[in-house]
């Protein structure tokens, strides 16, 4: 059996070149395929995907041509460091946008992720911080880009959304990355965003809180305006979300509002959390949108979509895949191991069967069952 004809989506990596120039005893496909089902079976770092392949030689043997057997934790260690990361990223997004499809009126959330004991040395705690394009509503990651530290996000954001076809799609994202020349970008690929506002934009965040605010307590008299109220319960909290948008931003003035491409519409978020025995906490948090009206349903369907990528995407990567525990720190190894960590969530979260099941349980299961494996990688 032959690991192309049961993987149909490595044909995508199939430009991703083999760093290495000499001393060559391994096919690349072979380490590279390797990995990938090491990390469906619940391997997290080499050694343990070397175990793992050790274990499953016969199994492997039967679906790749391995020449040599099964390569060593310095094969995998040295290939890995030195591979291309743009490359990677290449085929990744590639293969991510044949799966996600369409994504017209679908929430496209942009946020960064640091990969916490990634520095090289103990005096040099630079971590490796990635920036992901998750679809909410498929639960998948379409593209990522590595970034020196958070506050560069700034500069990998439009690069990551040159990578990716987003038109149509709601962006959704953070405070960091409210900047004139992102919302200018997004609208350029005609794609739509919300953009939260803090105080990295004092002026606008002053402006937009303000007209909000007063207009609250007015209770948006004679003001075009959506409302929308959601009760959320459980473990002894009750959550309560408003959400006011309204397209009247023209009180915003000409000049803020030439700074900021196609602004139709800003919303105020209200949370009020309620513990049984404590006080009751509010916060108001305030976004910029392009899309026009007034539909505070949809905005806050989209709001709540971006908040949800910290349980669906980041905490399945920490707890699931162990990724703040990882320890790979040499060359490119530590971001191209995340980038696998990706590639095989995507690939769990796009199995048909069993959607109900956990991904740590989806990764047991292909630890324990060789058609269920085969099934998930044939996709």
């Amino acid at each position: 059996m032959d690991a192309q004809a049961t993987a149909p989506f490595l044909r995508y990596f199939s430009a991703l070149q083999d760093p290495r120039r000499h001393n060559v005893r391994h096919m690349f496909s072979d380490i590279l395929t390797i990995a990938i089902l090491a990390v469906l079976c619940k391997s997290n770092d080499w050694e343990e995907v070397v175990c793992w392949a050790k274990a499953e030689a016969v199994f492997l043997g039967s679906i790749l041509p391995l020449p040599n057997g099964i390569p060593s934790v310095d094969t995998f260690e040295r290939v890995f460091a030195r591979i291309d990361p743009r490359s990677f990223d290449a085929c990744f997004n590639t293969w991510a946008a044949s799966l996600a499809g369409s994504l017209k009126d679908q929430v496209v959330a942009i946020d960064g992720k640091s990969l916490r004991h990634s520095f090289e040395h103990a005096w040099d705690k630079q971590m490796i911080h990635m920036v992901s394009a998750f679809a909410t509503r498929q639960q998948l990651v379409l593209g990522q880009l590595t970034v020196d530290s958070k506050s560069n996000e700034i500069v990998a954001i439009p690069k990551l959304l040159t990578l990716l076809d987003i038109k149509g799609a709601i962006v959704t994202i953070d405070a960091m990355g409210c900047q004139r020349q992102i919302a200018a970008d997004i609208r350029e690929q005609k794609a739509d965003y919300i953009l939260a506002v803090k105080e990295n934009q004092p002026v606008l965040q002053e402006k937009v809180s303000k007209l909000l605010n007063e207009a609250a307590l007015e209770k948006f008299k004679d003001m075009s305006h959506g409302y929308f109220e959601q009760t959320n319960g459980g473990h002894g909290r009750i959550e309560t979300r408003k959400v006011w948008v309204t397209d009247e931003v023209k009180w915003l003035g000409k000049e803020l509002l030439g700074l900021w491409k196609d602004l139709s519409s800003v919303a105020m978020v209200e949370s009020t959390r309620s513990v049984s025995g404590g006080k009751d906490s509010v916060e108001r948090h305030y976004y910029i949108s392009s899309r026009k009206g007034v539909d505070a349903q949809a905005m806050a369907k989209a709001i709540r979509a971006h908040w949800g990528v910290e349980n669906n995407l980041h905490w399945q990567l920490d707890v699931s895949f162990a990724e703040d525990a990882s320890r790979l720190r040499k060359d490119h190894g530590a971001e191209n191991f995340s980038r696998l960590r990706r590639l095989t969530l995507n690939l769990l979260k796009n199995t048909p069967q069993d959607k109900r099941q956990s991904i740590k349980t989806r990764r047991y299961r292909c630890s324990i069952d060789r058609k269920y494996l085969l099934a998930v990688l044939s996709q």
